[in-house]
């Protein structure tokens, strides 16, 4: 027997409720200019929802696709593509019903197959997918052998029932995967286009999309024209007719265009928040986004062999001052970090690490004390070299960190390169220290703690038997919370990152633009969910 969920929680979804959408109020009258100009830091490297692993590109994929969920301004799921769902007695078997007016921009129906496709195609190791590992981590059937190559993606613990019925087995239940499901890499595809056009699928003149906007232009991913979509499902409740996306690396220019009403959406530049809030308080917000700035150390065979001695990378976490960078550099309302899961996702009690009790002082002491028995001091100095793409507030943050360590007798070099390039190197493991970022996929700790098993995302090469033994407890478990906790103390003690700041965004919002979530910690946004209003 299987037991239907009416989802009356935040998983609630019955099979006639409404998508979120636009919603202008009765006082509201909606501005005849109804296009958005949205900014992004870098260059978006690729627009297939399989191969995306950046933020800048899900917020492209987020608008040319649609999975079988989305979310609201408040982070709850609401239906995409699948209607409800039911789930057997056992938790290891999903049944999706799609909406059967879901359509590819080229008109043709979007059915339960081109789920399958893509969700194969992600685990597939031909498809090169960095992502293909959140398939492992959602625990779909035989996503693991698949992924290792002993598996033929065609076994799968995903088929299509029927056009529009989805079938999805697990390995064992997993509590949050349904919240899983709004990730870009588990949007579908069109096997047919796909297939055509290879590698090319994604120019403007093949790409078909199910999502709200469909790609008109794409100038080396710098500069991207999305129009409305007539196909799309609810195209009758979308308000915004195009959006354009504009790469800006330096957000000091990306300011100064939008005081100069070029764009309708960027985030600050370190320290501009205060001022600008003062000046212009109905446009600056401080919206909470989970996200956590750390830098990562290369433990591969290509890192340098200093930082495979965890006293090194101990020294190096604790002589960083955050206090200085989130109250001197950054000021937008971040929290200092000394662990790596974001403090505010949901069911989480974040974890108290040794060093986050001690003082600066202290940490600094301790630092020196650990770098002398690793045979470091002023008279012999360490070498190192960080690396960071670019952006203002990266520099100066790698600035700050340079003097921090110079103070404890290790002397770094700065390398700066652009977001496509140092991609390439963090995955290639050519660096010595990398910053870095990660934004959770999903709202529960898991998404922060399994990116450092061994054959996660992890492009720093952290392996450590133990740290996997309990991410994969944690799976099983009626109540994670103290595996978690395990694995955080794990990170704490090996240090194969240095965790900086909570992320919290800094935003300019014209005050005319309506419906861009200020709630949803993932801040996953839908154009079709905005509108403009009349000044």
């Amino acid at each position: 027997m299987k037991k239907t969920l009416l989802l009356s929680s935040c998983l609630a979804l019955l099979l006639a409720a409404p998508a979120y959408a636009a919603n202008p109020q009765p006082d509201e009258t909606l501005a005849d200019n109804q296009n958005l100009e949205y900014w992004l830091l870098d260059a978006i490297k690729t627009k297939d929802p399989q191969l995306n692993s950046a933020v800048e590109g899900s917020h492209v994929a987020r608008q040319l696709f649609e999975g079988l969920y989305n979310q609201d301004n408040a982070g709850n799921l609401v239906p995409g593509v699948a209607t409800d769902y039911e789930v057997s007695d056992d938790q290891t078997v999903y049944t999706f019903h799609l909406r059967p007016d879901a359509k590819w921009s080229n008109g043709d129906p979007v059915t339960a197959g081109d789920f399958v496709f893509a969700w194969q195609r992600l685990a597939d190791p031909a498809t090169g997918s960095t992502y293909a590992w959140y398939e492992e981590l959602m625990n779909v059937k035989n996503a693991a052998s698949i992924i290792a190559g002993e598996t033929d993606p065609s076994e799968l613990g995903v088929k299509a029932v029927d056009d529009h019925t989805l079938e999805v087995t697990l390995e064992s239940p997993i509590p949050f995967f349904v919240k899983m499901l709004t990730h870009t890499s588990t949007f579908p595809v069109n096997k047919a286009v796909v297939e055509e056009y290879g590698d090319q699928w994604t120019l403007p003149e093949n790409m078909v999309g199910n999502g709200a906007y469909k790609l008109v232009e794409d100038k080396l991913g710098q500069d991207l024209t999305l129009e409305r979509n007539e196909n799309y499902w609810d195209n009758d409740n979308t308000v915004i007719d195009s959006i354009h996306f504009q790469a800006i690396n330096d957000k000091n220019a990306a300011l100064t265009r939008y005081l100069a009403g070029e764009l309708d959406y960027i985030e600050l530049p370190s320290g501009q928040f205060p001022r600008l809030k003062e000046e212009y308080p109905e446009q600056t917000h401080a919206v909470p986004r989970s996200c956590t700035y750390a830098y990562l150390f290369n433990l591969s065979d290509k890192g340098p062999e200093a930082l495979k001695d965890v006293r090194v990378r101990k020294a190096l976490s604790y002589a960083l001052n955050r206090d200085i960078i989130v109250n001197n550099i950054t000021r937008s309302g971040e929290k200092p970090a000394y662990s790596w899961t974001y403090y505010a996702t949901a069911d989480f009690e974040p974890p108290v690490t040794d060093y986050s009790e001690w003082s600066q002082e202290e940490r600094n002491e301790k630092a020196v004390e650990l770098l002398k028995e690793a045979g470091y001091d002023k008279s012999n100095p360490l070498e190192l070299t960080l690396s960071y793409n670019t952006s203002d507030d990266h520099k100066k943050i790698a600035i700050a960190a340079q003097q921090f360590w110079k103070a404890i007798g290790v002397n770094v070099t700065l390398n700066n390169t652009e977001w496509k390039v140092y991609l390439d190197n963090l995955k290639n493991y050519n660096f010595d220290i990398g910053r870095y970022a990660w934004c959770g996929d999903y709202d529960e700790a898991s998404t922060y703690l399994d990116y450092f098993r061994s054959g996660g995302m992890n492009y720093g090469g952290f392996d450590d038997p133990d740290y996997d033994a309990v991410m994969k407890a944690s799976l099983t478990a009626e109540d994670p919370s103290a595996d978690y906790d395990k694995a955080e103390q794990i990170l704490a003690e090996e240090m194969p990152l240095a965790p900086i700041y909570f992320y919290s965004t800094p935003v300019m919002v014209p005050a005319d633009l309506k419906g861009l979530p200020v709630e949803n910690v993932l801040q996953n946004w839908y154009a079709k969910d905005l509108y403009r209003v009349a000044n």
